[in-house]
C-alpha cells in the first residue's frame, strides 16, 4: 500500500468513527429518564402585551350616553296600577295598597 491510499484508509475510519459516536450520543438519555417518555412539552407562548390608549390633550371629553328609562314616570306607573286594581274589582283601600306595591316594582 502506498502512502495515499493509507491516508485516505486513515481519514475514512475517522470520519466513519465520528458518524458512529454521533448517531449514539443521539440516542443517550438524561439520568432519571426512560426511553418510553414521551418528549416535553414545548413552553407556553408569550403573553399578548396591549399598550393602552393614551388620551389626547387636545381632544374634547366625551359626554356618557345615558340610556332612557322603559320604567316610564312614577305617575305613569300609578295610573296604570291604579287601572289594574281597578278592573281587578278591588276597592278603595286595596287599589291604594295595590297601586303603592306595583308602582315600586
Amino acid at each position: 500500500m502506498n502512502r495515499k491510499s493509507m491516508v485516505t484508509l486513515y481519514v475514512g475510519a475517522v470520519i466513519a468513527a465520528l458518524v458512529v459516536v454521533n448517531a449514539a450520543s443521539a440516542q443517550m438519555l438524561p439520568p432519571g429518564a426512560s426511553q418510553f417518555s414521551p418528549p416535553p412539552l414545548p413552553p407556553p407562548p408569550p403573553p399578548k402585551i396591549e399598550v393602552p390608549v393614551v388620551p389626547q390633550m387636545d381632544a374634547p371629553p366625551s359626554q356618557p350616553t345615558v340610556l332612557p328609562s322603559n320604567r316610564g314616570s312614577f305617575g305613569d306607573r300609578i295610573n296604570s296600577c291604579l287601572d289594574e286594581a281597578t278592573a281587578a274589582g278591588l276597592g278603595p283601600g286595596e287599589r291604594a295598597a295595590y297601586s303603592r306595591s306595583c308602582a315600586n316594582r
